[in-house]
């Protein structure tokens, strides 16, 4: 498998996603899978979900065209399982949680059984081989996970199709960090496992996919992609992040999909995390992700998706950079050894990406929250001093109740 062999695939993917999108529309419409405007949802009309299924077809043409029949890996030491992944499996994973997450758009189903949907799903996927066994996290050293891989990638692929799902909830913005996903896996896996990386063409085949849907789905959108693509999406760049790194002991080799994925990572963090601070279920909806916050404080939807666009494209770029920053290097005996300096420089990275994050998450919306209480608070009462109004754009923040701020 040759590195233009991810282009191609990446191409008709796109091509297909796009030219099929306009007809899952009219499917959806006859179906009944429309999303009607909510409190919690930012469509301002009824929009036709199933996009998934236009998705799906691109990643299976492709897939056929340039994924192989099997994907041979090197054997990791203690394994449990085999070092072979079957392409058949991982696609009929694919159709499986397409279709749940297509049923789920025109009938909505209930927690559980979507849950159910994913676990086998997942389940599939690792009983084709994909099974993590072994990795290696920096300046930490290697973990072998014997019979604890099995289970241990079933909970990371179901995390990764409700994380992708969870952030579905403005035009664009779950197509768009899974092309700038998939593309920054691509660009990961070649470099781990050279010329011959099918988790790199899988990644290009899932940034395709989002890339040509995205056409329809960007605001004002034409189309949802759905539970039907946002699973799948998930499910993909967690079945990428698998296969690529059951290739090779390098010491990215959990950090890196971990970092690509750390702005819906964080967001799906963030609400389960509010959720259950206030006694809320976990699975139940509600309007605290990064977009309902930003749309809140006044935030148009296109400046939301391109503002978290730029926080995903971030990451990438440090995960990215993390892999060809040559700060360790491995020893005849297998042990790790750290370079100080480049290693200072690999924290200095992570540490403006973290103090970036901060600033984006808390400081942006404090400010803009405290300077839209001043003058709230001293409409009312011009006395109002800056501490009642630190304390009311805090506890803003804190529950998400303000109203929108008006530029």
């Amino acid at each position: 498998m040759r590195y233009m062999d991810a282009v191609y695939a990446f191409l008709v993917a796109t091509a297909v996603a796009l030219l099929l999108t306009p007809l899952a529309g009219r499917l959806a419409v006859r179906v009944g899978a429309i999303a009607q405007p909510s409190d919690r949802g930012l469509a301002r009309k009824p929009t036709p979900e199933l996009g998934g299924l236009a998705i799906l077809a691109g990643v299976l043409i492709a897939a056929a065209l340039w994924m192989p029949g099997t994907i041979t890996l090197e054997k990791v030491p203690h394994a449990a399982h085999g070092a072979t992944v079957h392409t058949w499996a991982l696609m009929a994973g694919a159709v499986l949680i397409t279709l749940v997450g297509a049923v789920d758009d025109a009938v909505d189903l209930p927690p559980l059984v979507k849950l159910t949907g994913q676990i086998a799903t997942a389940i599939v996927a690792v009983s084709g081989g994909a099974v993590i066994n072994d990795v290696t996290i920096p300046f930490l050293g290697s973990y072998q996970f014997v019979e604890a891989g099995y289970p241990l990638t079933v909970i990371w692929l179901v995390a990764l199709m409700n994380i992708v799902n969870f952030s579905d909830g403005v035009d664009g913005l779950a197509a768009g960090v899974c092309t700038i996903d998939g593309i920054a896996f691509a660009v990961i896996a070649f470099s781990l496992q050279g010329g011959t990386s099918a988790a790199a063409v899988l990644a290009a085949i899932t940034a395709g996919g989002s890339l040509g849907f995205l056409f329809h789905n960007f605001y004002p959108a034409k189309i949802f992609m759905g539970d039907a693509g946002a699973n799948l999406l998930g499910y993909l760049l967690g079945i990428a992040a698998v296969i690529g790194s059951l290739k090779t002991n390098a010491v990215v080799a959990l950090v890196l999909p971990l970092l690509v994925l750390a702005v819906p990572f964080m967001d799906t963090s963030f609400v389960i995390a509010k959720r259950l601070k206030y006694g809320r279920k976990p699975w139940k909806a509600d309007a605290n992700h990064f977009h309902h916050r930003m749309a809140r404080i006044g935030f148009s939807p296109v400046r939301t998706v391109i503002y978290l666009y730029a926080w995903t494209l971030m990451f990438a770029g440090v995960a990215i950079a993390l892999h060809f920053i040559p700060y360790s290097s491995t020893n005849p005996d297998g042990s790790t050894t750290y370079r100080l300096g480049w290693s200072l420089v690999v924290g200095g990275i992570l540490l403006v990406a973290a103090a970036a994050s901060v600033y984006l998450v808390f400081v942006l919306e404090i400010f803009k929250i405290k300077r839209w209480r001043m003058v709230q608070l001293r409409k009312v009462d011009p006395d109002t001093s800056e501490w009642e109004i630190e304390k009311a754009a805090e506890r803003d923040i804190e529950t998400g109740e303000f109203e929108a701020v008006k530029h």
